[in-house]
């Protein structure tokens, strides 16, 4: 039976692992490398569907957890899935809420079945298990579903994660088992094993061997050095089949996602843009903005010379400045509408220098004015 979402290598960059691919949906196609939003309960925040739409994002990242408490997997499948109740008709990927559930560290308790935890909201128990994530993402009704696995932190023994990603690998086996939907949903699995070489081998070799259409990089970016980060995210890397997407999760500032692509990896995601952007911080062509500062009070400039989003084209430094110093919400609508173009847009720039073999010029570029060197 065909998977419900399938990858096509298009192109390997001549200088790099670097590679343009494309991910084909029950929703539609992605071109990958692709950076997707994240719209935790069933919104990108401070932006409608159609504007998310229209600034090129091909697919968005919704949250497991926080749908399931709020409002109700059941309230969504009644309401006719995920794509129907939020308005957004393009490809949907939800996490499995175990980083969510494992974030909480003073609020649930593991066991071999699955995590008990009590909500955020109101205090009310719970109890998580593989089969109940699945359940839950087909009500959601996604086309990428995530594997319930558990997040070890860093820093962590060396016992402890490797009975973190055994334990994760058995849930794996029972997601695969429980996930009924197969032909309008495709599930991923995630490789774990914190900061140890050796055991992120061991669960790469655990989940690859059930051949799922799809393979995450979880557990990474989680406070390690950077230098760290990526020496890992190497090995990783060349742990995952060519022929399968592969993601990094929770990734999303420039330099990173830069470092990943150039490592062979295809699906990004993180709250950045739009957190960042609330809180008055803007991603230009030179580098990050803090619109907050005083010098922008009589600025009638665009706030990024060389964009042509929306807010670009609209206002001015001088604007955006008032709006956030007022604590009007145009505020956050418009620094996220451009901090989601520019990632946007920097993952199509990447894609056509990839296609044309020169993705290690570009970076180069994109370093020197973003950060003012290589």
């Amino acid at each position: 039976m065909k998977d419900a979402v399938t990858y096509e290598l298009i192109h390997n960059d001549r200088a790099s692992r670097a590679r343009r691919g494309r991910i084909t949906t029950p929703h539609g196609t992605i071109e990958t490398p692709v950076f997707m939003p994240v719209g935790t309960q069933a919104t990108v925040k401070a932006m409608l569907p159609e504007q998310v739409e229209k600034l090129g994002a091909e697919i968005i990242l919704s949250n497991t957890y926080h749908l399931y408490l709020r409002p109700g997997s059941d309230v969504i499948r009644e309401a006719g899935g995920l794509h129907k109740f939020m308005n957004w008709n393009n490809p949907i990927l939800t996490d499995s809420g175990g980083f969510q559930v494992f974030s909480l560290a003073d609020l649930r308790d593991i066991s071999e079945d699955g995590v008990a935890f009590r909500s955020f909201i109101d205090g009310s128990k719970h109890f998580f298990t593989p089969e109940k994530s699945m359940e839950v993402q087909e009500d959601l009704g996604s086309d990428i579903i995530m594997a319930f696995d558990e997040c070890a932190p860093y820093p962590a023994d060396r016992e402890y994660v490797k009975n973190s990603l055994e334990r994760t690998s058995r849930w794996l086996e029972r997601c695969k088992a429980a996930h009924k939907n197969t032909e309008k949903q495709s599930l991923f699995g995630i490789m774990q094993g914190g900061m140890y070489k050796d055991l992120r081998k061991q669960s790469a070799e655990e989940i690859t061997a059930l051949d799922l259409p799809g393979y995450a990089i979880g557990g990474l970016s989680v406070g390690e050095p950077k230098e760290l980060m990526l020496d890992i995210l190497d090995d990783c890397v060349e742990r995952l089949p060519e022929n399968k997407p592969r993601y990094l999760m929770g990734v999303g500032t420039p330099d990173y996602l830069f470092e990943g692509v150039e490592r062979g990896l295809d699906m990004f995601d993180c709250v950045l843009p739009t957190r960042i952007a609330r809180n008055g911080t803007a991603l230009t062509s030179h580098g990050q903005v803090n619109i907050k500062n005083a010098k922008f009070e009589r600025d009638f400039t665009p706030l990024d010379h060389e964009c042509d989003c929306y807010t670009c084209t609209h206002y001015s430094r001088a604007y955006l400045r008032h709006a956030f110093k007022s604590n009007e919400m145009i505020s956050s609508m418009l620094l996220s509408e451009h901090n989601l173009h520019f990632l946007v847009e920097t993952m199509g720039k990447i894609r056509e220098a990839i296609e044309n073999d020169r993705f290690a010029e570009y970076k180069k570029e994109f370093y020197e004015k973003y950060y003012g060197h290589l």
